[in-house]
């Protein structure tokens, strides 16, 4: 065995883009469309009438053909508390029986929503565009719910952190 002072996971030549967004800081939100979801911080909101969610996420998950399919979707903040949830939803632990099984969810007319979900918008499918490596979807806000975040969870060069 050879112990080398460098990491041994380290990428020789790191995405200077990658490293870029990882420095990005953002809210974690729970997008959830039919019985799929995704953990997403790659968002925005865009002020008008209607409001619009624009959001990243992969072409090829399942969230993406759900959202397609339904044309709706649940966009909730999530809390720190709400860690182990997020880290399932994003397919980074394990979750026994599937990830809505971590949490209680409510069904609206836009797909499942964590009820303990303080912030949440209800929102439909305007347009889906590939973009990079990634799929913009504009999501037209159609109800929406402000509460307190007291702890959001937030996502800081691939960790959740708090703010």
């Amino acid at each position: 065995m050879t112990i080398h002072s460098t990491h041994p996971f380290a990428d020789p030549e790191p995405d200077p883009v990658r490293r870029f967004r990882g420095r990005l800081t953002g809210s974690v939100a729970l997008v959830t469309s039919d019985r799929s979801g995704l953990t997403v911080s790659s968002l925005m909101v865009a002020t008008g009438d209607p409001a619009r969610v624009l959001v990243l996420v992969d072409p090829d998950s399942d969230l993406a053909e759900a959202v397609a399919r339904s044309e709706r979707a649940v966009v909730q903040l999530l809390s720190w508390s709400h860690r182990d949830l997020a880290e399932a939803f994003a397919g980074t632990a394990p979750a026994p029986g599937g990830p809505f099984r971590m949490g209680a969810f409510e069904d609206t007319a836009w797909g499942p929503r964590l009820a303990d979900a303080r912030s949440w918008a209800g929102v439909r499918l305007e347009s889906a565009v590939d973009v990079g490596w990634s799929r913009l979807l504009t999501l037209a806000v159609e109800e929406v719910v402000v509460g307190d975040d007291e702890e959001p969870l937030v996502h800081r060069r691939g960790r959740y952190v708090k703010p």
